[in-house]
């Protein structure tokens, strides 16, 4: 080990102090990436964008979505900003793909490691193609699951959507 090596070592744990509230896997993701962020912890679940607005005091289009579909089969992330929808078609034209569809509770959870309602943007078990809706940087700081139902995290958008490995994209349903 070099010298060089040995400042490294107190950084982990100072990383990881204030995202105690976050699940494990995604504290150590945070701490990976030397990111330090407040995590907040709700009694309340707040699985939905609308809970997790209303936990926060901030406006539900503030809300980072992670919503896993399937393209042709293959998992992929969509980042979505908490008022809007995916549009499908949109998504699958941007992939070029056959068939897009939602993926099901089970692949949600094998291919990122988290229970729906509190699935991170990144750190996940397996590693996804990411797709961010443009309009997630119209918001100075967005609120993204730290992979639990009761858990958020505050960061901008531009740092978010790199360390998601996002392309950004306009997928967002129209608004009727």
């Amino acid at each position: 080990m070099s010298t060089s090596d040995t400042p490294d070592t107190p950084e982990p744990s100072s990383a990881t102090a204030p995202v105690s509230h976050a699940h494990p896997r995604f504290a150590e993701a945070l701490a990976g990436l030397g990111l330090q962020v407040e995590v907040r912890r709700f009694p309340d679940a707040t699985r939905t964008a609308a809970e997790a607005a209303a936990a926060v005091g901030c406006a539900l289009s503030e809300i980072v979505k992670s919503l896993v579909f399937t393209a042709d089969g293959v998992p992929v992330l969509v980042l979505m900003d908490g008022s809007s929808r995916v549009d499908v078609e949109l998504v699958r034209r941007e992939l070029g793909a056959q068939k897009v569809a939602r993926a099901n509770a089970d692949l949600v959870r094998e291919t990122t490691g988290y229970a729906i309602g509190g699935v991170p943007p990144f750190g996940h078990a397996t590693r996804t193609r990411v797709l961010a809706d443009r309009r997630l940087l119209d918001h100075a700081v967005v609120w993204a699951a730290a992979g639990t139902p009761h858990t958020v995290f505050p960061l901008d958008p531009k740092t978010l959507i790199a360390h998601a490995g996002a392309t950004v994209v306009d997928v967002r349903e129209p608004a009727k």
